[in-house]
């Protein structure tokens, strides 16, 4: 019958946001290698593609291909339709997709040189130092950052937790940071406002977002507390931890959790991360593949449970 939905497969099934390179290819392979069937997703149709039949040459077998733009509704209602008929469930959910809400002066993409041959004797505070220089931040580039990081993310969960909650283990890992931390804000009350997920709402989300977007408009960013540097991946990291731990309160059937990768060597960082993708996704990997009944609403750095703040 047309539009049927398969049986529920025993294997289990995982999609990874952003898998065509970086930490989320990485994430991809070792989810696969564990036996997991992952779907693997990108923006872009050709670079999601090749990404699979990389993984497919390296024996694993278990890899599909399906677009996704994060931001896009009818390309997140696509996947869903996507895996409701071939699949019928969903267990493992790693948003990993996300931009960094800046313009780059160093070109991401430069091969001129290695990384290791760029930074080589530099420790990781001169490294992130050398970082700050080759960044600008404009409101459009903060608004964009915030509409994908948070936004994007948000929508992609909301869509697919029907799916999740058919498996009998469904799993969230949100992508996270360690520039996520409330220690960052230099503004007591709204800390300790994000802080309090037993009264926060998606509402109350909705509208410190928007006041930190005027703040930044109008220049007043440090007079308002907020964080300067990198300020909207850091708000947007902030926020959905924040919703992270709001969801898992309203869903305990699902392990929901935030994970910070390490400062790892990707596109995003100019190379300048002192860890590889490969290191990066296993502390991930570690988090999705936590034994069944474990936490919830946690963070976790370098696959430890961390605070929030």
């Amino acid at each position: 019958m047309e539009g049927a939905i398969r049986p529920i497969p025993s294997t289990r099934i995982a999609v990874v946001t952003g898998g065509n390179k970086g930490i989320g290819l990485e994430v991809c392979r070792q989810l696969a290698g564990a036996g997991i069937t992952v779907v693997l997703t990108a923006r872009d149709a050709t670079r999601g593609t090749a990404a699979v039949e990389k993984l497919r040459e390296a024996g694993l077998s278990d890899v599909i291909f399906h677009q996704l733009e994060i931001t896009d509704a009818p390309s997140i209602v696509r996947l869903v339709d996507f895996l409701k008929t071939r699949f019928g469930k969903l267990d493992i959910l790693v948003n990993n997709a996300a931009i960094g809400g800046v313009e780059y002066v160093q070109d991401p993409n430069d091969s001129s040189l290695t990384s290791q041959e760029k930074f080589s004797g530099m420790d990781m505070l001169q490294r992130l130092d050398w970082f700050a220089n080759a960044i600008v931040e404009t409101y459009d580039d903060a608004r964009e950052g915030l509409q994908t990081n948070y936004y994007g993310t948000k929508h992609v969960i909301e869509a697919l937790l029907p799916l999740l909650q058919a498996s009998s283990d469904g799993r969230i890992v949100n992508v996270s940071s360690d520039l996520g931390l409330l220690r960052l804000i230099n503004n007591e009350e709204l800390r300790q406002e994000l802080d309090d997920v037993e009264k926060l709402t998606e509402e109350r989300l909705d509208e410190i977002i928007n006041t930190f977007l005027n703040d930044f408009k109008a220049g007043k960013l440090e007079e308002r507390g907020w964080p300067v540097h990198l300020s909207a991946y850091k708000v947007s990291k902030m926020t959905m931890n924040a919703y992270s731990r709001v969801l898992a309160r309203r869903h305990p059937e699902l392990r929901i959790n935030c994970a910070h990768p390490g400062y790892v060597n990707t596109d995003m960082t100019i190379h300048t991360g002192v860890l590889t993708p490969e290191e990066g996704a296993s502390n991930l990997v570690r988090v999705a593949l936590f034994p069944e009944g474990g936490l919830t609403g946690a963070f976790f750095n370098h696959a430890q449970e961390a605070p929030f703040v």
